[in-house]
């Protein structure tokens, strides 16, 4: 069991191929796992104390692959890798479904009013904004400006699309009542995914003008490329606009199909209860499977003939 499910532990690598789609779903369904914020301290401690004998030769006897791979797991998913340091709970990884899914389903209740538009949007994108920096690179300095700069620019996209298709819907004579409140339901998609893709723009702008550090397969820095920054940013904002498709699009749909059923009719109260549910599954498939659409180690090609490698 230990050999074919747990390959030979590699300290601070995955155990799964992350040149395939399937290897990097693997690992970041691993990484999204919210059972890891439940880990007490002392689980931690004993997963650290675990790595750095390993790291210096002195495993005691016993210790199995899988054992290692567990701790890796629980430290990669409470420890930040540049700081060493704790991240706040709501803002790792593992928590980013079960923290953020109230946060969607407040997106998506119906008939939203201004105030209740401009508050779900503002809180989503506040959420967002700790979560990047709570999870930043921090091996080099990044000026506070570009996170505050992301931030204002993604809630005044966000709401500023929303207010702004509201009020178009809202004025369309053509649509029935019953009509504008189902394509309403579909606003904050578009606004969501402008926030985010304006965010990376922001936050990395200047990554474009200084280019990034490229290295050569064994890890070695050659250089900094313009070419390689403008890939990984399109990556970046590729990911980004995919995230809010599915967990803003497939509860809303579901939710329609619903509403024309005898149970939700005969059974209001159950609306909110079932969105909330859509929203989790829907939050919780597509969080992995949007990070896992780009290698975190891609390729580019130089003028002579060799291939390096950079990071998105």
């Amino acid at each position: 069991m230990d050999k074919t499910a747990y390959p030979p532990f590699t300290l601070g690598k995955s155990r799964f191929d992350q040149s395939t789609f399937l290897g990097r779903l693997r690992h970041f369904l691993d990484v999204t796992d919210p059972r890891t914020l439940f880990v007490s301290e002392k689980q931690l401690q004993d997963s650290i104390k675990l790595l750095n004998e390993y790291k210096i030769g002195k495993l005691p006897d016993g210790v199995t692959n899988e054992q290692l791979w567990k701790a890796q797991k629980i430290k990669q998913a409470i420890i930040h890798p540049d700081t060493n340091e704790k991240i706040f709970m709501p803002f790792r990884m593992s928590g980013f479904v079960p923290f953020g899914t109230p946060i969607v389903v407040g997106l998506l209740l119906p008939n939203p009013s201004m105030k209740s538009i401009i508050f779900w949007q503002w809180l989503n994108q506040s959420h967002n904004a700790c979560v990047n920096y709570a999870n930043r690179n921090a091996s080099k300095p990044t000026p506070t400006s570009e996170f505050v700069a992301g931030y204002f620019a993604a809630i005044t996209s966000a709401i500023t699309i929303a207010l702004g298709l509201t009020a178009v819907i809202k004025r369309a004579d053509r649509f029935s009542p019953a009509t504008r409140n189902a394509i309403q339901r579909f606003v904050p998609f578009p606004a969501v995914a402008s926030a985010s893709v304006c965010n990376v723009l922001f936050m990395r702008r200047n990554e474009l003008s200084r280019g990034i550090e490229v290295v050569d397969k064994d890890g070695n820095t050659v250089g900094t490329s313009k070419i390689a920054a403008k890939k990984a940013l399109v990556e970046m904002a590729c990911t980004r606009a995919f995230l809010p498709a599915p967990i803003l699009l497939l509860p809303t749909i579901a939710m329609q199909l619903m509403e024309k059923t005898r149970f939700l009719k005969a059974n209001p109260r159950f609306h909110l209860p079932l969105n909330a549910i859509f929203c989790t599954i829907s939050f919780g498939l597509a969080l992995p499977l949007a990070i896992s659409l780009f290698p975190q180690m891609s390729s580019v090609r130089i003028a002579f003939p060799t291939c390096i490698s950079i990071g998105p």
